[in-house]
């Protein structure tokens, strides 16, 4: 088995067209058409888990945290980034990614935290739009199963839990062929052709667009496929950033306060005023989560639970809202589970190991 077969894996749940404008996911370093000896999983990319990876015969990472972020000019070994690509091109070691493209999936980083705090009805806090597209072909009559089944086959026609989903009108198209042309109807150079035709529409997902195109153009039986691909200003419920979910019961602040404690293995929480004495619905957002504090809000959320908020920022909740900041690594911590279940249900016999190597750069002292 090569690395890409790995990976093919890890990108079909969480495609990287889903990833954000700022993010580098993906192959970071290395051959991803050699075979795979081993596995490393791991939050953070660092000199001791490749060090790790080296002693467990891994020669694939993968990470939630991308290793490079931004353009390098030179690799001198003078930071820690630099020195983590040389190693890993020293013992043929890939490095790959999955970052904000796996925070946006609806079975992704948020979700593998309202799981672990026990939240039901879990839905995501800000769905995202601009990726899904609306697909119009014009497919002869007798054809349009055809069409209608590869285009599913490849991933059209899919809204929310239904599949197999699209809009057909009947009408009559017209055409005359050149000289030049090869028509599956009528001759070249002939007279104008009209002909009984099925209008069909379907959803396409971004990450799936030239797939379905080619599955259109390898089944239509036209020389030329008439058709039309429009973006749609429509928000995609499956894909977007946090999660919003409801505990079975209300739960006193304290006891719940503790419970994300021991849940998520967290030292401290630095939360502001305790403005709801009783913890009902639940926002939640791995990683620096601040920007989804209106929709947290919106969505009348009894408390935020994120990462990384800065001191003027605790003044947004306006009393209205309990915010509860657990630190960025212990937010995200679980990820390694989600890479986990994604490749043994592929390769359940093969080397995967979660590191042990601690990559939290934040310390505390009680």
């Amino acid at each position: 088995m090569q690395i890409k077969d790995i990976i093919q894996e890890i990108e079909q749940f969480a495609p990287l067209p889903y990833q954000e404008s700022y993010d580098n996911c993906g192959v970071q370093v290395g051959n991803i058409q050699q075979e795979c000896t081993g596995v490393l999983l791991t939050l953070d990319i660092t000199e001791e888990v490749i060090e790790e990876a080296l002693s467990r015969n891994c020669n694939l990472v993968i990470a939630h945290h991308p290793l490079i972020f931004s353009g390098i000019k030179r690799i001198t070994g003078k930071n820690m980034v630099e020195r983590c690509i040389i190693q890993a091109i020293s013992h043929n070691i890939t490095l790959y990614a999955a970052h904000t493209n796996m925070d946006n999936m609806q079975a992704g980083v948020n979700r593998k935290i309202a799981e672990k705090l026990g939240l039901n009805d879990c839905r995501i806090l800000r769905p995202t739009n601009q990726n899904l597209y609306k697909l119009y072909t014009y497919v002869p009559y007798d054809h349009a199963d055809t069409v209608r089944d590869a285009l599913f086959a490849a991933g059209a026609g899919q809204i929310g839990h239904y599949g197999e989903c699209s809009f057909n009108l009947q009408g009559r198209g017209t055409f005359r062929g050149s000289k030049d042309s090869n028509p599956a109807i009528g001759v070249a150079g002939g007279a104008r052709e009209v002909v009984d035709e099925v209008k069909i529409e379907v959803l396409v997902p971004v990450h799936l667009k030239q797939a379905i195109l080619k599955a259109l153009q390898q089944s239509h039986p036209y020389e030329e496929v008439a058709y039309e691909l429009i973006q749609l200003a429509n928000t995609n419920q499956t894909i977007g950033a946090g999660m919003i979910g409801t505990l079975a019961e209300p739960a006193d602040w304290s006891t719940f306060f503790h419970h994300i404690k021991d849940t998520m293995q967290v030292g401290c929480i630095r939360h502001t005023g305790i403005v709801k004495e009783q913890i009902r619905t639940v926002a939640v957002c791995g990683g620096s989560g601040s920007f989804l504090l209106p929709d947290a809000m919106a969505a009348g959320a009894d408390i935020f639970i994120t990462a990384d908020y800065k001191y003027h920022q605790f003044f947004e909740a306006e009393q209205k809202i309990i915010i509860a900041d657990i630190g960025h690594y212990e937010s995200e911590q679980f990820t390694v589970e989600i890479f986990d279940a994604i490749i043994n249900k592929k390769f359940p016999n093969f080397a995967v190991y979660l590191s042990t190597t601690k990559t939290n750069p934040i310390n505390y002292f009680f």
